[in-house]
């Protein structure tokens, strides 16, 4: 122990600091799901855009041709007529099913529904049925031979169009989609209503705010960050559309082609044109669109925000 002169006090000699241990506790969670990670999601892509610089020749066989596949795509007229179709129903239906889910969730909150409970789940259940299924059962009511249509013009004796023909087609496609996601992205938006502080309606209530100024002023600004995440999933949902129109296919033939969309032209080039590195880069294509127009969608939607 050393001594301080004058004090007649002992102060402990210096001692250097334990070195921490490091624990690898986090790391046992965090590794399963980060090996699950690595090989369903990063392996994948890498292998996709691997696959993209390539391409079969005639004569030298799989040979790298760097962005050549990706110049071909933005020439392509068939690539563009199915980025018009996806980008015609994110622009028309997506603003429609984002304004339905809005009101249902004022609704819901309004607190002026009887049987709320019973309205919120018969608009969230279709979110449940698997999207092939959706389409199956819409596709039966859409026949014009056979279901609802077909019904419907023999029983009352008119000729209502068909909802498959090709006028009418995107908008049974958009009536689907709707169908299927208004439900999810109410119950988004009215959890974000939910959060708001009971203290902020007292206010607007003693400063007298009518039921639409307190929608105006209160409920819509606390629902804008919820509804941009809906925007995003509902950009990426439109890129990604396939099951519906590849279901519906086998009803419209002369309608639905095999490159209706961006998806269901990669998967038809790689599974029946055997082009495998022509459809890698399509599907890396719209990846880098759909993470463009998402990442543009979310900082547009946060500007302002504090």
């Amino acid at each position: 122990m050393a001594v301080s002169p004058g004090l007649g006090l002992t102060t402990p000699p210096h001692t250097r600091p334990r070195k921490a241990r490091r624990s690898w506790t986090g790391w046992g969670f965090l590794g399963p799901f980060v090996v699950i990670f690595l090989f369903t999601l990063v392996a994948p892509v890498i292998y996709a855009i691997y696959l993209s610089l390539y391409r079969d020749k005639l004569i030298g066989g799989n040979s790298f041709v760097g962005l050549s596949n990706y110049i071909t795509a933005i020439h392509d007229p068939v690539f563009h007529t199915a980025l018009f179709h996806v980008l015609l129903l994110l622009f028309v239906q997506v603003p429609i099913m984002m304004a339905l889910s809005t009101m249902a969730a004022l609704a819901l909150d309004s607190s002026r529904l009887y049987v709320a409970s019973l309205f919120r789940m018969s608009l969230f259940v279709p979110y449940a049925v698997p999207s092939v299924v959706a389409a199956l059962m819409w596709g039966f009511m859409y026949g014009s031979t056979f279901g609802l249509v077909a019904n419907l013009n023999s029983a009352i004796h008119i000729h209502l169009p068909n909802p498959l023909a090709s006028n009418y087609v995107l908008a049974a496609l958009g009536n689907i989609t709707t169908w299927e996601f208004v439900g999810f992205n109410m119950i988004i938006l009215y959890s974000a209503l939910q959060s708001v502080p009971q203290d902020r309606y007292e206010a607007a209530a003693i400063d007298g705010a009518t039921k639409f100024q307190v929608i105006r002023a209160i409920k819509v600004p606390a629902m804008r960050r919820a509804l941009v995440v809906a925007l995003v999933f509902a950009l990426i949902g439109s890129f990604q559309l396939f099951a519906e129109p590849n279901v519906l296919k086998s009803l419209a033939p002369n309608t639905i082609g095999s490159a209706f969309t961006p998806n269901m032209y990669a998967y038809n080039l790689s599974f029946n044109g055997q082009e495998f590195n022509y459809a890698a880069a399509i599907a890396i294509a719209m990846g880098i669109i759909t993470m463009v127009g998402a990442y543009a969608l979310q900082v547009g939607g946060m500007r302002g925000d504090n």
